[in-house]
């Protein structure tokens, strides 16, 4: 149990923090995977402040924490060197004994002295190093008068060391005898020196979160961390950097993880049952807040704006890793009072990062931690910005997030998110709007955007919902913005006049006749040139001419055939199977209601060669539908062949 509670300082280079960690690489990913609304981007808020020195939060001014293996660097003073020998140990009865301390000053100009500095400061490292267990132990075991008797054999170092380690344990704290005993060790600490607030600040604040999440986690304290620490992991791949950098602030954050639920398992095993710790009632949390809340009296001004916004941060961070593992609606139990209260206090003292937490928390899905912030917000009448959430949520597919943010939030924006979701061929999030409910406009928007980008699935699911009235009236700029917005590829463009998106198959084909025709300069030269060329009423007339030639060249090779084998000695379906059977294919393998005009044209010209008898004139085939077209060119073929088209 012993120093399980610190970091090894070996591990972590002084002073880093853990936003430094992963800030090169997870700007990119605000930058790139990070959705845009209207214009704007949200920076990513992720673990601001939090300081990765030999503890959690530790500056880099204040001196090394103590090492998880008890080691920590001391400073020497100008006058000589005082080590602190003492030796306090926990015996297998729990019964505790105290060797005496020595104090002792090396005079470096004595002669033969100085061979024994470096083994000097090496036992002062050990003596301090010992020092931090003993007073470590005695806080987890609530031996609140060992630890108070421990103080003044600490050095200012020592003494905010102290301070972190016995703000941690206020979220563990059961009765009122507990809290009275923490607030006092906790007030002479700072009477004696220790000043380091901030760092103790951000160090419980990411604690307290690990702690209120373990409080509705179904899982082992092992299988949370392997969870978190795979949740980084693809939270990293998706951004853009250095893999070697990704893989090293990964590392960090969870070793910053792993400290903290050691703190939870040394806290279990100190008071005997780990029940205690992950299961507080209510009375419990309102003692922890309110041990809290003494702190932040004790420290009063030399907390600043900046040191709560900081805090505000790293309490929200792990949530935002813990959010799988956290039980849906943890947010309105008991459970997460705690953090409630916490973050309130924060805000209180001058966060001022709560709408930068919330689109965190949207980003990732984390639902719960959503839902506090939002009560958060009610509660402090601070604005945060539930559309631009929506649209981070709606991006990477948070669904129980967007049904948060909708319904708790009163998010209303859905254009701008199902947009980019049907352009990105999301059929679950397009799905979930559409069964939200999407004004008419919108739809045809996302129609229109799923088209530009080929998704042609999407534009299946959205067409049937779109007004006919809205169809008919924009069906030109439907067109239009789908060409200009495809980039290069028209298969959305094909999809809609194949599928007679406007029901009428003769309003279709003037709607892209007219495109084809058109001057405008918003009509792209990629879209008026596959109009023109295969939807427009040129393009019918061109496939007619094509069929009428094809027709001829086959009658000469009919007429014409040399031995040994005559074509016109072949059955009749048989000599149209060899003219007919790849446009019947061809025709046949086209998606959607209707054809484009030049398959359309060709087809209506072998159709009318083949059924002369049926058909008293050409302008009655000109009014066959697609499948018409087919079956009386099908009637002509051999039943063997058409087998393959069933």
């Amino acid at each position: 149990m012993e120093g399980e509670m610190m970091l090894m300082e070996e591990d972590i280079d002084k002073g880093e923090t853990v936003k430094e960690a992963l800030q090169d690489t997870l700007r990119h990913h605000t930058g790139n995977c990070l959705v845009e609304t209207e214009g704007s981007v949200t920076p990513n808020p992720v673990c601001s402040g939090m300081e990765s020195g030999d503890e959690l939060g530790h500056r880099s001014n204040a001196g090394t924490g103590i090492g998880e293996r008890g080691e920590s660097s001391c400073g020497h003073s100008s006058g000589g060197e005082i080590g602190v020998a003492s030796k306090i140990s926990a015996c297998p009865n729990g019964s505790k004994h105290r060797n005496m301390v020595h104090f002792r000053t090396e005079q470096d100009s004595e002669p033969g002295k100085q061979d024994k500095v470096g083994e000097d400061s090496k036992r002062s490292r050990q003596d301090k190093a010992e020092l931090g267990r003993s007073f470590q132990s005695a806080v987890s075991s609530h031996d609140w008068a060992l630890a108070e008797s421990l103080i003044p054999l600490a050095d200012t170092q020592r003494l905010n060391d102290a301070l972190c380690i016995a703000l941690d344990s206020i979220w563990f704290l059961s009765t009122q005898q507990e809290l009275a005993g923490v607030t006092k060790l906790i007030e002479k600490l700072i009477k004696s020196g220790a000043h380091d607030f901030t760092r103790a600040a951000l160090r419980t604040s990411f604690l307290a979160s690990c702690v209120s999440a373990c409080r509705s986690r179904t899982m082992s304290l092992a299988d949370t961390v392997t969870l978190m620490a795979q949740r980084l992991r693809e939270r990293l791949q998706e951004c853009n950097g250095d893999e070697v950098l990704k893989a090293e602030a990964a590392a960090k954050v969870q070793r910053f993880t792993e400290w903290a639920l050691k703190c939870i398992g040394s806290h279990s095993r100190g008071q005997g049952s780990a029940d205690r710790v992950t299961h507080s009632s209510a009375i419990e949390i309102q003692l922890q807040l309110s041990a809290f809340k003494t702190f932040l009296d004790l420290a009063g001004d030399q907390l600043t704006g900046k040191d709560f916004t900081e805090a505000f941060d790293a309490a929200c961070f792990p949530l935002t890793l813990f959010s799988s593992a956290i039980d849906p609606g943890w947010a309105s139990g008991i459970a997460a009072s705690a953090m409630q209260g916490l973050l309130g206090m924060l805000v209180e003292g001058g966060a001022d990062n709560v709408n930068q937490c919330f689109l965190e928390a949207a980003r990732f899905g984390s639902t719960e931690l959503v839902r506090i912030l939002l009560h958060i917000a009610q509660r402090n009448s601070l604005d945060v910005d539930v559309d631009l959430a929506l649209g981070f949520a709606s991006h990477y597919r948070k669904i129980s997030t967007m049904e948060c943010l909708v319904e708790e939030g009163s998010a209303v924006a859905f254009l701008g998110p199902l947009m980019r979701a049907a352009e990105r061929g999301d059929m679950p999030v397009v799905k979930w709007f559409v069964e939200r409910g999407c004004r008419d406009m919108e739809l045809c928007l996302a129609l229109t955007a799923a088209a530009s980008s080929s998704k042609v699935d999407i534009a299946t699911y959205l067409l049937p919902h779109v007004p006919q009235h809205v169809l008919s009236t924009l069906s030109v700029e439907i067109i239009k913005a789908a060409g200009e917005r495809s980039g290069g590829s028209l298969k959305g463009v094909a999809f809609l006049l194949q599928a007679d998106f406007l029901n009428n198959p003769q309003a279709t084909y003037q709607s892209a006749n007219s495109i084809a025709k058109s001057e405008d300069e918003a009509v792209t030269s990629e879209l008026r040139t596959f109009l023109l060329e295969n939807w427009s009423e040129e393009a019918f007339l061109r496939g007619r001419e094509f069929g009428q030639n094809h027709y001829v060249n086959v009658m000469r090779v009919i007429m014409r055939g040399l031995p040994p084998l005559y074509i016109q000695d072949l059955p009749n379906q048989l000599q149209v199977a060899i003219a007919y059977l790849p446009l019947y294919k061809e025709c046949f393998d086209t998606g959607g209601v209707l054809l484009s005009q030049w398959l359309r044209g060709q087809l209506v010209e072998a159709a009318w060669r083949l059924s002369r008898s049926i058909f008293s004139s050409q302008e009655e085939l000109l009014g066959c539908s697609k499948d018409d077209l087919l079956a009386i060119l099908g009637s002509n073929l051999p039943a063997f062949l058409l087998r393959n088209f069933c």
